[in-house]
């Protein structure tokens, strides 16, 4: 039986007063989170500072994951190990894990700024996406690995058209930047390099502007979820898989489900969709900041991709576990704690320079 409607606002009412402690706005000097290519060459340059910093800074979670090696596999660890838990709640989770990882640039390696987003629609034709700034070898992230030939690779559950690349990263500043974790759901040591498999065509129809359009016209949060999720086929994915799977291509690290932070693009990808929800949220914020709809199991209605599963409805008072890789933090929060981006636990907002 499919019970996931749109959420009354009685019950939200209800959910609100009862967590009214914790989801109280008290953010008065919020962060202010910049598209990347807004940022000028100082501030890109320390931003990938910092994120070297955190790669070279003692972890956190050795005790708990063999192969942690630094403080950035402290995230990596957390997201390969929390993967199969939140990804049915994903964007409530990763919003409180991108602001996580912001706070840890921020406070334990001097970046100063806001997490910087990607507006991908800004670069999403196939002639010119692989121009894009956050590419570039000096200011950006480096661009496409060498090509391999995976069109008989067995190990690939999908084959993402017209991908270019798949070795290791060839240019930039993470081309000596070593990956520790996975592949999928090891957080066993695995040292080796990054890698990246971009395909433009894939990536230009998955992550352009009439995609992103069709996704913020959608009229109650599932629905929004829906769209910006897609399907597990090719033809289905949308913005999402299209950032991971465009970039990722056949074999790329971001495009692996467990470990895609292994590539610091993620990042600003993740920023960028948590900023269209931002986006879609502010359109009616009466209505929309506090609408929960979903379900509490991976892979359950309405992304039952391989057939029924028992599921129930998350609410505002769902705990996510969201593991240890913050300092003295929780190791489970609320969803009604992070809908808000000016309240509850999180103090932060964006510049509405992209689409």
């Amino acid at each position: 039986m499919k019970l996931l409607g749109s959420q009354g606002l009685l019950p939200v009412a209800v959910e609100l007063l009862a967590l009214a402690p914790l989801v109280s706005s008290t953010c008065s000097n919020p962060i202010v989170r910049k598209e990347w290519r807004t940022l000028n060459m100082t501030e890109r340059k320390s931003y990938i500072s910092a994120v070297k910093c955190l790669q070279a800074k003692q972890p956190i979670t050795r005790n708990l994951f063999e192969g942690v090696r630094s403080r950035y596999d402290d995230f990596v660890a957390a997201h390969i190990n929390e993967t199969d838990y939140v990804h049915f709640v994903m964007f409530r989770w990763h919003r409180y894990y991108v602001s996580q990882y912001e706070t840890a640039l921020r406070d334990e390696c001097g970046w100063e700024g806001g997490q910087p987003y990607w507006d991908w629609t800004l670069d999403a034709e196939p002639e010119i996406f692989l121009n894009s700034p956050v590419f570039d070898n000096v200011t950006g992230f480096g661009g496409n690995g060498y090509y391999i030939d995976t069109a008989n690779d067995t190990s690939v559950d999908i084959h993402v058209p017209g991908k270019l690349g798949g070795g290791c990263v060839k240019d930039g500043p993470f081309t000596n930047y070593t990956v520790h974790l996975g592949p999928n759901n090891s957080t066993a040591y695995n040292p080796r390099c990054m890698t990246r498999d971009i395909a433009p065509g894939f990536a230009s129809a998955k992550l352009n502007s009439t995609m992103v359009e069709w996704t913020l016209s959608a009229e109650n949060y599932l629905d929004f979820d829906i769209r910006a999720e897609g399907d597990v086929s090719v033809a289905g994915m949308t913005y999402h898989a299209g950032g991971h799977k465009g970039v990722g291509g056949d074999v790329g690290i971001i495009a692996d489900l467990y470990a895609s932070p292994s590539d610091p693009l993620f990042f600003l990808h993740h920023a960028n969709m948590d900023r269209l929800w931002w986006t879609w949220q502010g359109v009616d914020p009466s209505t929309r900041l506090y609408q929960v709809q979903g379900p509490d199991t991976k892979f359950a209605y309405p992304f039952d991709f391989y057939g029924e599963v028992p599921y129930k409805n998350v609410t505002l008072a769902f705990e996510m576990h969201v593991g240890f890789y913050v300092p003295g933090g929780p190791e489970w929060v609320r969803i009604g704690e992070v809908m808000d981006t000016r309240g509850g636990k999180l103090c932060y907002v964006y510049d509405k320079a992209g689409l």
